[in-house]
């Protein structure tokens, strides 16, 4: 079983849903098209629990295990992550008010932080932070401590931070319970507001804005056998160490522990905001058995539907995704643009590198009218851009989509995955940047695909000829010449290719004709070839019946 969590905090207009259960086989490709392998039978999801009506019972005394207060220091993570790995995996059981674990997801909800309880709140730093109660999905306990010249102290739970609304029936324990995560505000948006900027909660899942940006997708700190039939392995971030920012500078560092049967790991994130918040990551893993199905900064997102594929789709809105595309810029200088799905089967696609220079989720579209919800607001979602520091080697970007049928599930999963295992009780130190927010890749004088759409070739009657449209903008002047268009498929028959301007987007348009003949599955790829050279997009596409 593969279970694709969505443990963050709550989206407009749905209600939380943290797993998602499908079954799947896994194949990589090493050619130019992804490979597609036979989902195994689709299985229900974990019904949500109902509401309790009891008082919330007093909860033990909790054990502080790693965010102990005392000396700390950039390899004291590190330090501990290594200690960790030596020793067999432990499963931690922490007290929690049985009240607590069965709360429903609006009674969750009713318990806020109180925002004048902010850590820093005023000492006029550029940062704040506040911590998120445990209970609902999130149960398990997540240490944190502050870290101030070289010394950490270990954040208690104090029931004083925290209020409750009218839905919520019971009293918040006295006892320490922890937390089961935190957010970081910033001025991002306004002098003087501190809006959210990132945000850690459940297992290794984290999530930051760019300037303007609504929260969208998300990232992992390590991804494990993702769709692989024996089912996803979910590594946690145990304990955070988050260093106190200095007056004058617009940088905040956190240090993670990450923990799972198969691995430990130490991480140092330093965030610095903006128009694309960047996040430097810096990740040393510690393997308790050998890492053959591993996924390297890993993103997730949402892909319900859009312009390129309304199948079964009865909506009033035109577009509803997080992201919108996968883009690469891999190891040959290749630029390549592969949009997303919502597919009847799980699938799988690999590409092939040595050396990525880049690669995301990446939501293109940012117009309203696209989307047409006045509450999600999809067009403010951020994209995230990862670009590797240092030589990766050989691998490949895999995309996972899952198919769903509603927006609250997040169905898109991408990462690295090096070509060699990882080995048991080795040390393996990878680091690479995140960007996030509207434009997080630099513009160039390139041809961007803008817009993707297909539909039935022929208009006045069916028939299972395809018509696909590929719009490219062209940032900068447009040359005179017309680019010629090469199309390619992994099988049927490609017809009809034309190419022309479009003024309206200043750039071009492709159009071309797909028969299928007797295939169920035929990867696309498209070029435009200019006479002098100029970086453009790569468009893939996978059709499918």
């Amino acid at each position: 079983m593969v279970s694709l969590l969505r443990c963050q905090s709550f989206k407009p207009s749905s209600s939380l849903i943290c797993s998602l259960a499908l079954s799947a086989a896994f194949a990589l490709s090493s050619s130019a098209f992804a490979e597609e392998t036979k989902p195994a039978e689709n299985k229900p999801a974990t019904p949500v629990v109902s509401p309790p009506k009891a008082t919330a019972q007093p909860a033990n005394k909790n054990q502080v295990r790693f965010t102990k207060t005392g000396t700390f220091d950039g390899d004291s993570v590190v330090k501990l992550a290594r200690k960790l790995a030596s020793k067999p995996y432990v499963v931690l059981k922490d007290p929690l008010p049985a009240g607590l674990a069965k709360l429903s997801y609006d009674e969750y909800r009713d318990i806020r932080f109180n925002p004048v309880s902010s850590i820093w709140r005023d000492q006029g730093l550029p940062f704040q932070m506040q911590m998120f109660h445990r209970g609902f999905y999130f149960q398990d306990l997540i240490e944190i401590a502050i870290v101030e010249a070289n010394q950490a102290t270990h954040l208690a739970y104090e029931p004083k931070y925290f209020t409750a609304g009218e839905v919520i029936t019971q009293a918040l324990p006295n006892d320490d319970i922890g937390y089961s995560g935190f957010r970081i505000h910033n001025q991002l948006n306004t002098n003087g507001v501190y809006d959210e900027l990132m945000v850690f909660q459940g297992a290794s899942y984290f999530r930051a804005l760019g300037k303007g940006n609504s929260y969208g997708l998300s990232a992992r700190g390590l991804a494990l056998k993702t769709a692989d039939p024996e089912g996803e392995e979910f590594p946690i971030f145990r304990a955070f160490w988050v260093e106190r920012p200095s007056y004058d500078s617009n940088l905040i560092v956190v240090h993670a522990l990450l923990d799972s049967p198969s691995v430990a790991g130490a991480y140092r994130f330093s965030v610095r905001p903006g128009d694309n918040t960047q996040i430097d990551v810096e990740a040393t893993l510690f393997p308790r058995v050998e890492l053959s199905k591993v996924g390297l900064a890993p993103s997730t997102s949402m892909f319900l539907h859009s312009l390129n594929g309304r199948h079964d789709t009865d909506d009033f809105r035109p577009e509803v995704h997080d992201s919108d595309g996968l883009l690469m810029f891999n190891g040959r200088g290749e630029h390549l643009w592969r949009p997303l799905a919502n597919p009847r089967q799980l699938q799988v696609s690999a590409f092939s590198d040595n050396s990525p220079q880049g690669f995301g989720l990446i939501q293109r579209e940012r117009n309203y009218a696209s989307y047409q919800d006045l509450e999600a607001h999809y067009e403010r979602r951020p994209s995230l851009w990862i670009e590797p520091v240092g030589n990766w080697g050989q691998g490949a970007v895999v995309l996972t989509e899952i198919p769903t049928e509603s927006e609250i599930h997040d169905n898109i999963v991408s990462f690295w995955k090096p070509r060699q295992p990882i080995p048991a009780g080795s040390e393996y130190h990878f680091a690479y940047r995140m960007s996030w927010g509207d434009e997080p890749v630099a513009k160039t004088n390139s041809v961007v695909v803008s817009r993707t759409a297909s539909g039935r070739a022929d208009i006045a009657k069916a028939t299972p000829r395809r018509l696909f449209v590929v719009d490219y903008h062209l940032n900068g002047a447009m040359p005179d010449e017309l680019p010629l268009a090469k199309v390619e498929s992994s099988g049927g028959v490609i017809a009809n290719v034309v190419i022309a301007r479009n003024a309206a987007n200043n750039g071009y348009r492709l159009a071309f004709e797909l028969e299928p003949e007797d295939k169920e599955l035929i990867e696309l790829r498209a070029e435009l070839k200019f006479s002098t050279p100029r970086q453009v997009e790569t468009w893939l596409y996978r059709w499918t019946l």
